[in-house]
């Protein structure tokens, strides 16, 4: 943001806390996941081969893209933001995957927009794996579930606003502007 005048507040995630965030989500939901799974099926097998790790890490490199890619479409469908107004792609200086729009969005259509990933990706491939009998599917939903933990702090954080208030995204870092009423 240009001046410091143009806003109310500023929402800023504290990243290291997010990761350590994220690391107890994904112990704790690939436990669960797993334990839930055995409770259904009575078990599973685990067969540790490169071909089943590589596999398991194309998928949770592309699930963590259509993650920013589902941002990207909530900013579309809750914020009829133009494509043109979007920008996505990888912060290898902060180690995180972003999508963004410059462009602010009413707080209700921020809030859906930041959780649409956590349901597709994170919750979806976890109710398949567990339809369709596939372990690692559930866990690589887990996985993903946890990589929310930032937009949960984000969603937290804009609960205390009004529905209407104007969210600005940063660009560049992980933080929300909550812009003044004209």
């Amino acid at each position: 943001m240009d001046n410091k005048e143009d806003y109310l507040s500023i929402i800023e995630i504290d990243l290291k806390k997010v990761v350590w965030s994220s690391f107890i989500m994904t112990v704790l939901f690939s436990l669960l996941g797993m334990f839930f799974y055995i409770w259904m099926y009575g078990g599973f097998e685990i067969i540790f081969s490169l071909i089943d790790f590589l596999l398991f890490f194309i998928g949770y490199v592309l699930l963590i893209v259509l993650h920013e890619a589902f941002h990207l479409i909530g900013f579309y469908f809750f914020g009829k933001v133009p494509w043109s107004s979007m920008d996505y792609g990888v912060n290898l200086k902060m180690g995180i995957a972003y999508a963004t729009t410059n462009i602010p969005l009413p707080n209700h259509a921020m809030k859906k927009a930041l959780l649409l990933p956590f349901w597709v990706t994170g919750v979806l491939p976890m109710f398949v794996g567990y339809i369709i009998e596939m372990p690692v599917l559930v866990l690589l939903g887990a996985w993903l579930v946890a990589g929310a933990a930032g937009d949960f702090a984000m969603y937290k954080e804009l609960r205390t606003y009004p529905r209407d208030v104007l969210i600005k995204d940063d660009p560049v870092k992980p933080k929300l502007y909550v812009l003044k009423k004209d």
